[in-house]
């Protein structure tokens, strides 16, 4: 008889990063976490526009331009974080409400590895307001399918 365990699946971790403070210690906790196991990160920047409704296609066309211009600084920022600590990561960027743009990144990890661990990680807000209204790891903790780890 085996006494041995089987090996624990991969671990697929999900960052929601836009290059602030909080999104950093993320970052970092994440790398942390994968230490010493078998799986990747995948950093996620979400564009969020509130409404385009109201935007002409010229203000639209502005903010893809600036939403192109911050996807390559935040990728470039978190391969430095990463470098070292991480090998196995990717970015994408998606657009849309943050929160649901996350478990939605979280499930297309899912569909593709669906024997993996999947946790979402988020830095956590100090916004008086955010913690009045809500803020996107309040909505993740109500609403995600997945592990989640907010990182204070």
């Amino acid at each position: 008889m085996n006494a041995n365990p089987p090996p624990a699946p991969p671990v697929r971790i999900v960052v929601g990063y836009d290059g602030s403070a909080p999104a950093d210690r993320a970052l970092d906790a994440a790398a942390r976490l994968l230490q010493g196991r078998t799986g990747n990160i995948t950093v996620a920047y979400v564009g969020h526009i509130s409404s385009t409704a109201m935007l002409s296609a010229d203000a639209i066309a502005e903010l893809e331009n600036d939403f192109d211009e911050a996807e390559k600084e935040l990728r470039a920022s978190a391969g430095k974080r990463l470098r070292g600590q991480v090998d196995d990561w990717d970015f994408v960027r998606r657009q849309g409400q943050i929160a649901h743009e996350l478990v939605a990144a979280a499930d297309e990890i899912r569909s593709a590895h669906p024997d993996d661990t999947i946790v979402l990680v988020v830095g956590s807000s100090s916004s008086a307001v955010h913690r009045m209204v809500g803020s996107v790891p309040v909505n993740l903790a109500r609403h995600s399918p997945f592990y989640l780890v907010i990182v204070p």
